[in-house]
């Protein structure tokens, strides 16, 4: 007894614990934990079993009785320690001294959780039990499989139940503990058929034959082949367990007098005795062999739920990061950080001018954005130009037959062709003041972005350095919109250097092939003519190719990061603001307080895991733990 009590403690309970830690974190929608399952028709006797295992009436009755997924963790506890009971679900817990108060609390919670009436629920209700009288052992009972709709019920009743059994059942962390009558054909349970769908060579398939006593004259035979895994094949086999009746619930026969009448029947029976001199019978002997399949089973899947852990503390602590530490409570403490903070985002905001790699970790880039903006400029002035070629060979003639005057054929009129170039200049002035929008827009968001990232948490301190933004853009958009308008108005002035124009003009006249059998004639004239503003048109738009975005980028972007850091740190100055800036949202510091808790649980389960799966790398698996990043004195203390 010593050595089975030494064992409990140092390898059953760890283990066990080590599961219902991770699904009262709430982790369980991450991580396929190893569960024990109960599943069975309606009337099975699954409710009777749970009874016996756990010494507490549960809710009883006919039809659907178990309405939400009830996980059951059964604690023992030592010798003369008193019983204790808890009861969880949603935000809910409450402690539970009497255990004639389990059934009704269930009930309770099913009714919190499902609806009065006779729905079901996917939530689950943890129900947990200390005492000397349980095995240390958890289960998961799920609702019994309905065939038909009665009164009040849903007509895809049997549909709900059926696919809430099997979203836990299909996972490969979860036994099926399939609970099934004696008195019935097991080939046509619907439980079993379920389990085998999942687990077609049943390796995670416990079957429990219920109501031995019921059992037909002449077919005990049969059941004992069952249970001797000759009919319907489990690699786990098969437990048989005779519980209370309804009889004897009336008589009010206790729990632990069921136990010694169920002893009485095995022993005493012509067929099953043999049966329970094998360990196959009662609810002990279930008990055991449940505790250390789950042992085993969780053992089996420590390696791949230490990957899991693994992943959702990288998670976890990412989380962590993204909410930052939270300010301190001392005042100058408090300055200080929002120094820091204003001073990283100020940063930040500068190497995104500059196209540096950020403090904050993230990948901003508002230099592709820019630089599809201004690809998008330069086709746009090059369709221009050829537009604007096409349109000039018919408006040169025009303007050749209404203003041609006494000058001989061959001379170039100046005039039309500076009103040409200045009317095609014209043209592109709203094209450019829309890009500058279109890109203020862009530059705007990328800081609205950052400030996002940088202010997580302090609504009061975004807002500020929202309205900043807006404030500053714009300003920085008036200016350069009439930057912009100012340098259109100068390229009106028709100008650029002779050797420039010269150097042009000998290209164009190179790429037109016909130029040298030009006839001095008006047809050399008007050809003359738009080989010069075509060559001039050339310069200038190579001329506002550059000249448009460098204007942009640098009051949209330079100066607009400069203002906006000039400005941070004038907000700092006003020490009234501080308390205001620095105000959290209501619900950051539960969810700080909440993730450093998960991270803390984690950190200590994923250490507890390593040591259960594998004793002798232990070392190995500690540098390996503190390597990367995780809480050294949990693991120094456990050691």
């Amino acid at each position: 007894m010593n050595t089975l009590n030494q064992q409990y403690e140092e390898k059953v309970r760890p283990c066990i614990d080590l599961i219902d830690s991770l699904r009262s974190l709430g982790v369980e929608k991450d991580l396929a934990l190893p569960a024990i399952a109960v599943i069975g028709d309606q009337s099975s006797g699954k409710s009777s079993v749970l009874e016996a295992l756990s010494g507490v009436a549960l809710p009883r009755g006919s039809g659907i009785v178990t309405r939400c997924p009830l996980e059951l963790k059964m604690k023992r506890q030592k010798s003369g320690e008193e019983w204790y009971g808890k009861i969880s679900y949603q935000d809910h817990e409450e402690d539970i001294d009497d255990p004639a108060d389990v059934e009704k609390k269930i009930k309770e919670a099913q009714n919190e959780m499902a609806g009065i009436g006779l729905g079901i629920s996917d939530e689950l209700i943890s129900l947990e039990i200390a005492s000397p009288d349980v095995p240390d052992l958890t289960l998961i009972d799920l609702p019994g499989i309905a065939r038909v709709a009665v009164k009040g019920q849903p007509e895809n009743i049997g549909d709900q139940i059926k696919r809430l059994i099997s979203k836990f059942i299909k996972k490969q962390e979860t036994i099926s503990l399939v609970v099934v009558p004696c008195n019935v054909d097991i080939a046509t349970t619907e439980a079993l058929k379920m389990a085998q769908e999942v687990d077609p060579d049943g390796e995670r398939t416990l079957g429990i034959l219920t109501k031995p006593d019921l059992v037909d004259k002449g077919t005990e035979e049969t059941v004992v082949d069952i249970v001797h895994n000759e009919v319907i094949h489990l690699k786990k086999g098969y437990m048989i367990v005779r519980c209370r009746g309804q009889k004897e619930i009336t008589e009010k026969v206790s729990l632990t007098d069921a136990i010694e009448r169920e002893e009485a029947f095995f022993k005493d029976h012509t067929f099953f005795n043999a049966l329970y001199d094998d360990g196959h019978a009662t609810i002990p002997k279930l008990a055991e062999k449940l505790t250390l399949e789950l042992v085993h089973h969780i053992e089996k899947s420590l390696p791949r739920l230490e990957e899991q852990i693994e992943v959702k503390l990288a998670q976890t602590q990412a989380e962590m990061e993204r909410y930052g530490s939270g300010p301190p409570t001392d005042a100058a403490e408090r300055l200080t950080f929002l120094i820091d903070k204003v001073t990283a985002f100020n940063q930040d905001a500068l190497n995104l001018t500059v196209g540096e790699e950020l403090r904050c970790g993230e990948k901003l880039n508002v230099f592709s954005a820019l630089r599809r903006e201004f690809a998008k400029w330069r086709d746009l002035l090059d369709r221009s130009g050829d537009d604007f070629n096409v349109r000039i060979e018919k408006e040169v003639e025009q303007y050749e037959d209404k203003y041609r005057g006494r000058e001989l054929p061959g001379f170039i009129n100046y005039k039309t062709f500076e009103g040409m170039i200045k009317e095609q200049i014209k043209k592109l002035e709203e094209p450019a003041v829309r890009r500058l929008k279109d890109i203020g827009d862009i530059v705007r968001k990328v800081f609205i972005q950052l400030a996002h990232i940088s202010f997580t948490g302090f609504p009061n301190l975004l807002k500020a350095v929202k309205a900043k933004i807006e404030s500053i853009k714009q300003e920085k958009e008036s200016t350069a919109e009439v930057t912009l308008r100012t340098q259109f108005k100068m390229e009106l002035i028709v100008y650029t250097q002779d050797r420039t124009y010269s150097n042009s003009l000998s290209e164009r006249k190179r790429e037109e092939e016909d130029y040298e059998e030009m006839q001095l004639d008006s047809k050399a004239t008007i050809q003359e003519l738009m080989l010069h503003i075509k060559s001039y048109y050339r310069i200038a738009s190579l001329r506002l190719a550059d000249q448009i975005p460098l204007v942009i980028r640098y009051q949209m972007l330079q100066e607009m990061a400069t203002d906006l850091q000039r400005e941070m740190l004038q907000m700092l100055q006003d020490k009234g603001d501080l308390e205001l800036l620095l105000k959290e949202d209501f619900d950051i510091g539960s969810k700080r307080a909440a993730l450093q808790s998960r991270h803390k649980l984690l950190v200590l389960v994923l250490v507890i895991s390593y040591i259960l799966s594998s004793p002798p790398s232990y070392s190995k698996k500690l540098v390996r733990c503190k390597s990367a990043g995780y809480s050294g004195h949990f693991i120094w203390g456990l050691g």
